[in-house]
């Protein structure tokens, strides 16, 4: 059992008829995105054509944040407030659509290939999140 699961299990009030797996899943996917988007940028930062990947790292710290924003956003229970989990995530499923678009432009780097398909994963979770709201 994850960390997030468990926290989840142990919450002391009813959840309600929220998808526990599809929260789970979303903020684990935010985290890991996270994650892989702050590496990214590093490595980024670290290649000979800097220059040519400012909008790649600018992209990929956007998209941390707003992961990282997101994960904690679902992690809280208390006082829920559904228009505003909805915000986070779709704001989060656009982020993570767009640095996966621009690192899809640089595969030539592996990191940024290994960021594109976490950001796709955690698109996808939010997105199965959102639709079971």
């Amino acid at each position: 059992m994850t960390v997030a699961a468990e926290m989840l299990r142990t919450y002391p009030k009813d959840l309600g008829q929220v998808d526990q797996k599809a929260l789970v899943d979303c903020i684990e996917a935010c985290l890991e995105c996270a994650q892989s988007c702050t590496a990214c940028a590093d490595a980024c930062l670290s290649e000979e054509m800097v220059a040519e990947l400012t909008k790649c790292i600018r992209t990929n710290l956007d998209c941390a944040d707003l992961c990282d924003t997101t994960a904690r956003v679902l992690s809280r229970h208390t006082g829920y407030d559904a228009n505003l989990t909805r915000a986070a995530l779709e704001a989060c499923r656009t982020a993570c659509a767009s640095c996966a678009d621009e690192c899809e432009k640089h595969t030539m780097h592996e990191h940024c290939t290994v960021c594109a398909a976490a950001c796709r994963r955690c698109e996808d979770a939010c997105a199965t999140l959102l639709a079971a709201l």
